[in-house]
């Protein structure tokens, strides 16, 4: 990490991104783990927090086990470049865009309620940007993670012992009662960093703070929460070379190829997109997060290695937004 940080910040950073307490008090259950009272672990959440280290801590939700969601990209002219970000950083639904090194170099994902609302924003962005938006629909996750391992690796990878198994890839989001998607709305901007979090959550959607737990503990053994903790922002973790490395392959290999990739320890994404023909005829993507472009280098050889072909890398050389998916604002309405 770039900054130095004391035992207890890392220890909250590092070892609770998943598995957070479902506790009345879990900064206090923390508390116990960690060594310290519950004032200094709130106090130190905070600190982090302000530091920028952390971007929220709550769910992260399964891709298209909670709504529709698509990555996207448009090709601004340089000149118009700022503008654009803006324009597609300044829709609610959009919560990671970045700058990549491509033609195509603005890239983002758009997270909705349903397809009919992801439709609406993708046609929306267009109007304002004036540009083409090219959208690659999730067909198959091989591994979707994205908790990070602070130790002193070159590259990251994942804490294997950890590896949760994946969600069924087919199963369509399932209807949510009124209360279950009041909470849920609540729920995406992530915990609010007090005593009682869950008491918190339930005030604000007249629910007991016991029917909170059972929620949420219910949703993380559906797979609906994938992970459910502290999310770390990578950058500021010193992760700062990001490769997003892409394949073309042939349809009837690429589940399998997929599979051997997703095994690589250094891979923190490995999924299947729909092509968007005749501009983008890749369907096969991996993430890479690295201290540095040198470190990134031999496990793309690695995965050009197994797949048979040479990808396509595209680094990422400036972050305009990166926050939580919204995938219920207003569905309970």
């Amino acid at each position: 990490m770039d900054a130095p940080y004391s035992p207890i910040e890392f220890a909250l950073l590092n070892d609770w991104q998943r598995d957070f307490p479902l506790h009345p008090q879990p900064f206090a259950a923390l508390a116990e783990k960690v060594g310290a009272g519950e004032t200094a672990v709130l106090e130190t959440m905070h600190r982090l927090q302000r530091r920028g280290a952390i971007s929220r801590l709550g769910a992260v939700f399964a891709p298209r086990r909670a709504g529709a969601g698509t990555l996207a990209a448009l090709a601004a002219p340089p000149h118009r470049l700022e503008e654009i970000a803006a324009l597609v950083s300044a829709r609610p639904e959009v919560n990671h865009n970045y700058q990549r090194e491509h033609h195509w170099n603005v890239w983002f994902v758009v997270t909705a309620r349903d397809q009919a609302a992801l439709s609406a924003v993708l046609q929306s962005i267009e109007a304002d940007t004036a540009c083409p938006v090219l959208s690659m629909p999730l067909q198959h996750e091989f591994h979707i993670d994205l908790g990070f391992d602070l130790g002193l690796q070159a590259v990251h990878g994942r804490q294997t012992a950890r590896r949760e198994s994946q969600a069924p890839r087919s199963v369509a989001p399932v209807p949510r009662s009124a209360e279950e998607l009041c909470l849920l709305e609540a729920l995406e901007g992530g915990l609010a960093l007090v005593s009682r979090p869950y008491a918190h959550l339930a005030a604000r959607c007249g629910l007991s703070e016991e029917t909170v737990l059972r929620h949420i503990d219910a949703w993380q053994q559906e797979g609906l929460i994938k992970r459910f903790g502290v999310v770390v922002r990578h950058h500021e973790m010193g992760y700062r070379a990001n490769a997003m490395v892409v394949f073309d392959l042939p349809d009837a290999e690429v589940d399998a190829i997929g599979e051997q990739l997703a095994q690589e320890s250094a891979v923190t994404l490995c999924y299947r997109r729909e092509r968007c023909l005749p501009h983008w005829p890749n369907n096969l993507y991996c993430m890479v997060h690295g201290r540095s472009r040198d470190d990134v280098a031999p496990v793309v050889a690695r995965l050009a290695a197994t797949a048979g072909v040479t990808p396509g890398v595209l680094f990422s050389v400036r972050r305009f937004k990166q926050c939580g998916a919204r995938y219920f604002a207003g569905a309970g309405r």
